[in-house]
């Protein structure tokens, strides 16, 4: 199949059309576990009556419009205090969990309890290797699952989050505020762990999601922008220095064979 790597449409202007976002790993370590966001469609729902929700413009308008991040993990984690009061976070899979016990903190953490939101109230964070890139303006906005039903539903919500991906592209990660600590957290495999969404400037243009290559440009910029969030409070300050050193192109979708 023939891929267009032309992002601007010369009879129409850059900005017309569909808005192009691209998607890579950060990191290549354990791939295989990540799949490709998806884009949000219940196919397998009741169409024959013309009332259907399913054949409703405006759902079927929404659900095109989110996309879904798999969870790549089995976890099942409980939250307890030391005998001197600090918090920490207990494998209650034990044995039988899939991740051995010394990886999990790798993947997993209980954030500082001074940068809690509210005091009894934890904070954990999934460390992810998902990027979204653009070439135009495009905002990200990462919210929680509202259109899928969980029958035992998380104790607590996520913590979304809306930035440029244009200018600040950065690994996203699952970050989640323990509303009832003293009930478990049971994520698994292959569910839904959060949405995103993508906002241009027309608001009726659709979205088009393709895995990027990692070029040596987009490499290279990754690192000017890296782990700057450790050095400064307002990172949303930097943007405008980011822009200064952003190369022309960052998407380059990645050609399989």
């Amino acid at each position: 199949m023939d891929i267009n790597l032309s992002f601007e449409r010369p009879h129409e202007g850059p900005e017309s059309g569909p808005v192009t976002v691209g998607w890579f790993l950060s990191k290549d370590k354990g791939a295989v576990l990540f799949d490709a966001p998806e884009r949000i469609i219940f196919r397998q729902t009741n169409k024959t009556h013309a009332k259907s929700a399913s054949r409703c413009p405006a759902v079927i308008q929404m659900e095109s419009r989110y996309f879904m991040v798999k969870c790549p993990f089995d976890i099942h984690v409980g939250f307890q205090r030391d005998k001197d009061g600090k918090g920490q976070l207990v494998n209650r899979a034990g044995a039988a969990s899939p991740i051995r016990g010394n990886k999990l903190g790798e993947v997993l953490t209980l954030v500082n309890e001074a940068e809690w939101r509210y005091p009894d109230r934890p904070t954990i964070q999934l460390v992810l290797p998902y990027c979204l890139i653009a070439d135009e303006m495009v905002y990200m906005t990462q919210l929680g699952t509202f259109a899928h039903y969980r029958p035992d539903p998380l104790p607590g919500t996520i913590f979304g989050g809306r930035f440029p991906i244009n200018v600040w592209p950065r690994p996203i990660m699952w970050a989640f505020e323990w509303h009832e600590p003293q009930k478990d957290i049971i994520l698994r495999r292959g569910e839904p762990l959060f949405y995103l969404q993508f906002e241009a400037a027309g608001p009726d243009r659709p979205v088009q999601l393709v895995e990027a290559e990692k070029t040596p440009e987009l490499e290279a910029y990754l690192e000017k922008i890296s782990g700057v969030v450790n050095y400064v409070s307002q990172t949303f300050s930097l943007f405008k220095a980011a822009e200064a050193v952003r190369p022309k192109r960052l998407v380059t979708p990645k050609v399989r064979p």
